[in-house]
């Protein structure tokens, strides 16, 4: 098994498009929401890039520590301590991502690992818009 994956910014550029085309055929109509590739200064977010880094060899996704994906993260933004980004991309944001040790309906995996399950059918339990996306303040 590997460490972890070196990602170079084509390899994320062509990992996100494929990750944009499902998102566009299969999840935009549940709400799913998409985060950008990159923010108001050019580079990545961190969501596109935990994103990425789960569908790498889409549809053949692996178990990835949190670990794992906070070192990768830490290569762009180097003062990051802690990711949560994939849990939130599943239940807040609606993509399936399985969390270890909490509702490992479809894989089962360790508590601190999680793995993309598809880029087919939204987080079984996300309700289109059940989050308030600015609050006006």
């Amino acid at each position: 098994m590997l460490d972890s994956l070196i990602l170079n910014k084509k390899s994320i550029e062509n990992i996100y498009k494929t990750v944009k085309d499902f998102h566009g055929k299969y999840l935009k109509r549940y709400g799913v929401k998409l985060p950008k590739l990159y923010d108001k200064k050019g580079d990545f977010t961190k969501d596109a890039l935990v994103l990425v880094y789960l569908a790498y060899d889409y549809p053949k996704t692996r178990k990835v520590t949190k670990e794992e994906l906070t070192k990768f993260i830490r290569s762009y933004y180097p003062d990051t301590n802690d990711v949560q980004q994939a849990r939130h991309l599943g239940a807040q944001s609606g993509w399936w991502i399985v969390s270890g040790g909490r509702d490992n309906i479809v894989l089962n995996i360790q508590r601190g690992s999680y793995q993309l399950y598809t880029l087919e059918e939204p987080y079984p339990s996300f309700k289109k818009g059940h989050r308030i996306a600015e609050t006006g303040d």
